[in-house]
């Protein structure tokens, strides 16, 4: 079996996630024109939020992806592969939008955050439990 065979649900979803990763990155560039900033934010508020948005994504996908891709190889039911995966992509998503909204509380920016934080607690005990209970 090739490793794109072995990876083929992990690669979906890393696929989409870094669709998404472009458009926050444009969204940080376009400001960054916008606002003649080349570093930093500048005191710029929008620009500031979509740069924290950009790098909240980049704090927490790639160690979730990686969780996918362990529990891809060690055997996990293509369906909850695809859970864990679209809870991560609807939360990086809801995430950004409520971000993108408010900078203060927002419950499109908090059920995100619960979704990320849910589901990189839950792979690693699902793996846990897989491989040595």
């Amino acid at each position: 079996m090739s490793i794109s065979a072995e990876l083929a649900i992990t690669g979906l979803y890393t696929s989409l996630l870094a669709i998404l990763f472009i458009a926050l990155s444009f969204n940080v560039s376009r400001l960054r024109l916008k606002h003649k900033v080349s570093i930093g934010g500048d005191g710029v508020k929008p620009l500031e939020k979509a740069i924290r948005i950009q790098a909240n994504f980049t704090e927490y996908v790639p160690l979730a992806l990686i969780m996918l891709a362990v529990l891809e190889l060690a055997g996990l039911a293509a369906m909850w592969l695809h859970i864990l995966g679209l809870t991560i992509l609807l939360g990086r998503v809801l995430h950004a939008m409520g971000l993108t909204k408010t900078l203060g509380v927002s419950l499109a920016r908090q059920i995100g955050t619960l979704a990320t934080f849910m589901v990189l607690l839950v792979m690693p005990v699902i793996f846990l439990v897989m491989t040595y209970l």
